[in-house]
């Protein structure tokens, strides 16, 4: 049968028409949110131009394209260090819709959580354009509130590693210290505390009670620049920080700098931001978050968004030649594409990143399943590998020093003691989270920093951000923080 249709075939000009390649590769399939309703959706991921996108459609609201990584070839090649998860000893929900509305952990999730959040207010001293977390009226949770999440925490971990009290500001609630003594009394290996500085720069009693209690300082840091500071937190607080921090040197207390790193913004500050870590006495490591559009943000271009291979290329060209590509590596225990960590030996003008000292493929890459080298303490120095290169290793104390002695130091050759390095090892982590434009179902279900909340779940953090459990929770809290509020004093049953 003619099925042509004269002068149309063939395009019209008599010639066959020729099929076209598509200008990306179709790397794989996922599921993601839709930006503006939030709905579980199909998305897809591609590679064009050596960048990774992420291209989704919402029913409702039409197509959607956001950038995951500015290097494909980075990205892609991250697979081989995505380590078996290792599973919680409980779960707190069931799989009920499919992830991830089912967070509490569910038995779909893959890892269990190295490092846990327990947000004890929504208060803050500060009101800055960019804050994740919408800091501002809300709840304040109470002690008893608090020990009943790290009591469930240890039965969900049976040993916890990681425990970071956060907000809002964390140093404004009043019952803090007893926050962090109360995880300590329960064997939590490592406390660490979220903040601004601005109470450290100025209260004297408060910077002392710290001391005593010796939690790690997770110490937000954006840049040298005044204007980095009057454009990400609403005001100069470039003094301010300065001052917080030689105070910590002072009363004994370890900081990691965390910078929130936005285009256009910061991130030709990145190497500063190293840089100057390196060099401050309290600082024994930083933390480079490209900022995630989720709370309080700047208006920004998804397709614009700073990646992790942008704050890697950042340091490299930023630090005259201190640092190569290569000393920065794909962290295991959560999915690889979400984190990247490298650990540096300094000692005056000496900076050795451990990357150039042993191939950490040959102990951290886990598709190719290659045999590890024959040395006789391999299996150690791979145990040691893994634990740095983990949610839960944090800079500055004994655990890591010791960590990173077992995996280098016979390379290094360095007669150290694990006080001696603890002093003298330096971190640099880059993690990514993700908003409702990078939003991967695949990366959450691995995820292994959670959100711990009064009911017993602890939530994936990406989702508790995305998905809508922050704005459920917190409005759930404030209404019982209210309820409590208004008992009648003194008021008895029976």
């Amino acid at each position: 049968m003619d099925t042509s249709t004269g002068d149309n075939a063939g395009g019209g000009s008599g010639r066959p028409r020729v099929k076209q390649d598509a200008d990306f590769i179709f790397h794989e399939l996922t599921r993601s949110i839709c930006p503006e309703c939030r709905t579980v959706i199909d998305a897809q991921i591609i590679l064009r131009e050596n960048k990774v996108y992420m291209r989704k459609r919402c029913p409702a609201h039409g197509w959607f394209e956001g950038i995951i990584s500015s290097d494909a070839e980075m990205y892609v090649n991250s697979a081989r260090f995505n380590k078996p998860g290792t599973i919680p000893l409980e779960f707190s929900t069931e799989v009920k819709d499919g992830c991830p509305l089912d967070c509490g952990l569910c038995p779909e999730h893959k890892q269990h959580i190295c490092l846990a959040l327990i947000e004890v207010n929504t208060a803050c001293n500060l009101n800055c354009p960019v804050c994740f977390a919408n800091a501002g009226i809300g709840y304040s949770l109470t002690l008893e509130q608090v020990e009943g999440m790290l009591d469930r925490f240890v039965e969900l971990e049976g040993d916890p590693e990681v425990v970071q009290f956060s907000g809002g500001e964390p140093t404004i609630h009043p019952d803090l210290p007893a926050m962090i003594q109360a995880a300590k009394d329960r064997g939590i290996r490592q406390v660490m505390v979220n903040t601004n500085g601005v109470r450290l720069a100025r209260d004297d009693r408060f910077l002392e009670t710290l001391a005593q209690l010796e939690p790690v300082i997770y110490f937000q840091f954006d840049g040298l620049r005044r204007e980095t500071y009057r454009t990400i937190r609403g005001e100069d607080l470039l003094d301010t920080k300065l001052l917080a921090l030689n105070r910590l040197h002072q009363a004994g207390l370890d900081a990691v700098l965390v910078a929130a790193i936005e285009r256009g913004v910061n991130e030709d500050e990145v190497g500063a931001i190293v840089e100057f870590g390196l060099q401050h006495p309290a600082v024994r490591g930083v933390v480079l978050q490209p900022v995630t559009h989720v709370g309080r943000h700047l208006p920004f271009d998804p397709m614009q968004r700073v990646t992790i291979p942008d704050v890697i290329h950042g340091i490299v060209e930023q630090t005259n030649g201190r640092f190569v590509l290569e000393d920065f590596v794909p962290v295991p225990c959560c999915f690889p594409t979400c984190q990247v960590n490298s650990y540096i030996y300094t000692d005056g003008e000496t900076v050795m990143p451990l990357p150039r000292l042993l191939k950490i493929e040959d102990y951290l890459d886990y598709i190719t399943n290659r045999a590890l080298p024959k040395a006789p303490d391999a299996a150690q120095v791979q145990q040691a590998l893994e634990g740095l290169w983990s949610a839960s290793a944090v800079a500055g104390t004994e655990k890591t020093a010791g960590q990173f002695q077992c995996a280098c130091g016979p390379g290094m050759e360095l007669p150290y003691s694990v006080s001696h390095l603890k002093e003298h090892i330096f971190q640099i982590a880059i993690k990514d989270f993700l908003d409702a434009y990078t939003f991967n179902v695949k990366q959450v279900m691995k995820c292994c920093v959670g959100i711990l909340v009064p009911d017993g779940r602890v939530i994936p953090f990406c989702a508790y951000n995305s998905v809508g459990y922050r704005e459920q929770i917190r409005e759930q809290l404030a209404l019982e923080q209210g309820r409590r509020q208004n008992e009648p004093v003194g008021r008895s049953g029976g």
